[in-house]
């Protein structure tokens, strides 16, 4: 039996075909591919031992499933971040995309601003997942701004 992906920290189910979430552990991964998940997007770091798993592009393709590493500083987001992250979405759409970083910070906050910037969303439902899980500080306050 598979871990239940709702179980992970900080999951929303973004649309029918993308979730967000904190960090999964490795079982975690096994239950995304087996929830029908074909692509893993990580915003992370991968030199943080707290917050990163040993192998986390191995482990996700052993699953079956592409990986893309983004990895976005939590202290200095920038332009660059968002347009890499906003690519990867426009490459893998129509897929099942799961996107997760160290708790679902920065994801909440990199999809609303893909939401306004380039699909023309109204701000309040762009950003609603985001209010869900954190209210940014200054540094991510001025960056969506």
């Amino acid at each position: 039996m598979f871990p239940n992906v709702a179980d992970i920290t900080n999951y929303r189910a973004a649309l029918p075909k993308m979730a967000t979430s904190g960090q999964p552990a490795e079982a975690q991964l096994a239950g995304i591919a087996a929830a029908g998940y074909e692509v893993v997007v990580n915003l992370a770091l991968h030199d943080d031992p707290r917050y990163s798993l040993p192998d986390e592009p191995g482990t996700v393709r052993a699953l079956g499933m592409d990986y893309v590493h983004i990895p976005v500083r939590f202290d200095a987001p920038n332009e660059q971040d968002l347009q890499a992250f906003s690519a990867a979405l426009v490459k893998h759409q129509g897929r099942r995309v799961w996107i997760h970083c160290a708790a679902n910070i920065r994801v909440t906050a990199f999809l609303g601003l893909h939401r306004v910037l380039n699909e023309k969303w109204a701000d309040e439902p762009a950003f609603e997942l985001m209010n869900s899980v954190w209210k940014p500080n200054k540094v991510w306050a001025a960056f969506i701004a």
